[in-house]
């Protein structure tokens, strides 16, 4: 991978952080993009693997963060083919480790 296509993805992954209940953490459906897989596969195989987590990695936003959220970012309303379920909020210091080891058994 050249430094080009490394800054991209940092850029990238700086542009979906967000602050939510004064912690930085990454959207599902941000890092199931990152990963190349489904929103909701991402959130089955977390479930899956509870285990493998700490217990405060992650949250699930309330209707009215999701809210908040949405005019900030520009999402669709779920009347629209938008989201059908509140997002989850993953901890951003947990780093990827965890979910490429995650994925790693999705793939196998």
């Amino acid at each position: 991978m050249n430094e080009k296509m490394i800054k991209i993805s940092i850029e990238r992954i700086e542009q979906t952080i967000f602050l939510i209940r004064g912690q930085k953490v990454l959207l599902d459906a941000d890092l199931a993009q990152l990963y190349g897989v489904e929103t909701k596969i991402l959130n089955k195989a977390v479930k899956r693997n509870l285990d493998r987590f700490p217990e405060d990695f992650m949250f699930q936003l309330t209707a009215e963060e999701a809210e908040n959220l949405r005019f900030q970012i520009g999402t669709s309303k779920k009347q629209r083919g938008g989201r059908r379920y509140l997002p989850y909020a993953f901890a951003e210091r947990l780093g990827c480790d965890v979910f490429k080891s995650l994925f790693w058994d999705i793939e196998r």
